[in-house]
Formats: C-alpha cells, structure tokens, sequence
C-alpha cells in the first residue's frame, strides 16, 4: 500500500462507502475435462495400457439444492469470503468440488449484468479451470444436491454480417447440449446463445445474450459458451493449454485426440506435432496394449510452461 499523508488520512476518515451501492463477488468455475465413461475409463498401471475408449469433453456441473434456481444445474462457484482474493475463492471452491490443488485455473471473463442473479447485484468472474478427470471423483458443496460430468456438443449454426462505412456488427448463433448419462434416463440441457461483436471506429465490443434454454441455473449457460469459445482459441493458438487436460505420460497420438475434440475438427498429423514439439519430451517409457504396436509415451516440458 502507498505512503498516506495526513491530508489522505483525515479524508478517508471523513469518507462513507455505504454512500454506493456495492455488489456482492462470486468466482465460478467453468471446469473441463476429456474422458470416457466410467465403465470405459483407461487403465494405466506399472505402464501398461490397453486401448483407450472413445472420450469426450466434459464439464461439471452442480445441481442447486436451494433457491434460486433450485434443482437446476450451475457451474461450481461461490461467493467471496471477507478479504479474500477472487482467485483464492476459485481455488477453495475448486478443491471442494474436485480435490484438485493444483489445476490451470484462469480468470477469462467478469459478468455484472443487471438481471443476471434474482438475489441482487452479484457479479460472477468466471474462470477456465482444466483437470484430468478421471484421477478425482467430485462430489456436491454445501449448496447443491449433486456434482456431475456432462458430455459437451457445440456448434456455431450461423454467423449473419451488417456493415456500413463506419461500424461492422457480426451476430453468430451457437447451439449448446449437455448430457449426463450416469443413469438410465440421461440429464439433457440445452441452450441456444447469440454473440455479438460490434466494431466501431476499429474499437471491438463483444456482448452474449441467451435466445434459448432448458435446465441452466442463473446465467449459466452464456458463461460455459464463454468458456468453451476461450478454451478453443487458446488451443487453436498454441496447444499448450490441453497439457492441462492429459495425465503424466501420453502418446502423441492421444494429445492430438484431445486437441481434435476441443477443436471439434480433425488436424494435420504432420502439422499438430511440428506445432506441439518444443513442448513435449520423449521418456523411456511405451505404450503397450492388445491389438496394437507399442507406442512412445511422452510428458510436457518445462517449455510448455515458460516458452522462449
């Protein structure tokens, strides 16, 4: 803290915040993993593997087991403790949920919109956070009935352009589903989310309304479509953001299999490792298994961390 000189003293003595209207501070996590089902999990074991299932990526969810929104499905979060940084709260509410100390945790966006909480004014930082699934089991916090992993489907359905000589505005429509199917009448949410960038003078504005939606707590569902447009673009940039999501040792071949499923495209073999080798070394370890040669296991570098 600086230096106050008695004129800032007897100024801040004589200073009222309650003259403000002052918001209530949420961190909620929007945290992804890519794994099979439980049945299908990979077993690895004294390095051996057998051949992994069919993964997809996941996001966990919390069911509310108060009002607002009770019985409806939010991202973990909560609200901050008295003198407690947002980032600490993200952590404390992560490793409630999850067990995970550890994880990439990062602040990607703040939402204070008018409306977005029927309590009041709360305003929500919104955090990416990324683990490896299948090493922790989660279970519900204090506030919520229960904790699953929802299989993610997204897609951009349009994308419709209005220009003129001094501004450009850009709407692009994207679907969301999410599915659990740990039981025999599967979780099924939907919505349907409405970006729009406005470009005015070379100066870019970017606002997410939601058109559509089934089963989201609050404003849910526009924060986890934040959160999945942030997780590709930083995949698509460099790749070193899926290291986040893969256990110790991988193949390329499975490290290129995640970056596919986020990206929700195929890539270029040749290509993905030219672009991910200066983050990964090779151990003396082989992936062994029925049906199949075995196959170099790799880990990440500290250049993944810290690239020159």
């Amino acid at each position: 803290m600086h230096n106050i000189t008695q004129e800032e003293k007897d100024y801040l003595s004589q200073y009222d915040i309650t003259k403000f209207d002052r918001p209530s501070i949420a961190a909620d996590m929007a945290v992804f993993s890519v794994m099979g089902s439980r049945a299908e999990e990979t077993v690895r074991d004294s390095g051996n593997y057998r051949k992994l299932p069919e993964k997809k990526l996941k996001i966990l969810l919390v069911e509310r087991a108060s009002y607002p929104c009770k019985g409806q499905w939010a991202l973990p979060g909560g609200f901050c403790r008295k003198g407690e940084e947002v980032s600490d709260a993200a952590r404390r509410e992560l490793l409630e949920e999850t067990q995970v100390k550890d994880a990439y945790l990062h602040l990607i966006g703040v939402f204070g919109e008018e409306g977005r909480d029927p309590r009041g004014w709360i305003i929500s930082h919104t955090f990416l956070a990324l683990i490896d699934g299948e090493k922790y089991r989660v279970r519900a916090g204090s506030d919520a009935w229960d904790a699953r992993w929802f299989e993610v489907d997204f897609e951009k359905e349009k994308t419709v352009e209005e220009q003129d000589k001094d501004s450009v505005l850009k709407r692009t429509t994207y679907r969301l589903r999410l599915t659990n199917r740990d039981k025999e009448e599967p979780i099924v949410l939907q919505a349907v989310i409405r970006e729009e960038k406005s470009r005015q003078h070379f100066q870019v504005k970017t606002d997410y309304y939601i058109e559509e939606e089934q089963g989201f707590a609050f404003d849910h569902a526009k924060l986890i479509v934040y959160a999945l447009l942030n997780l590709r673009q930083q995949t698509e940039a460099d790749g070193r953001i899926v290291f986040d999501l893969m256990p110790e040792y991988f193949t390329l071949t499975e490290l290129q299999n995640v970056s596919e499923i986020i990206l929700g495209k195929e890539l270029l073999t040749a290509n993905f490792r030219r672009k991910i080798a200066d983050y990964v070394e090779e151990t003396n370890r082989m992936m062994t298994g029925a049906g199949h040669r075995p196959a170099k296991l790799f880990r990440r570098s500290i250049r993944s961390v810290f690239p020159e």
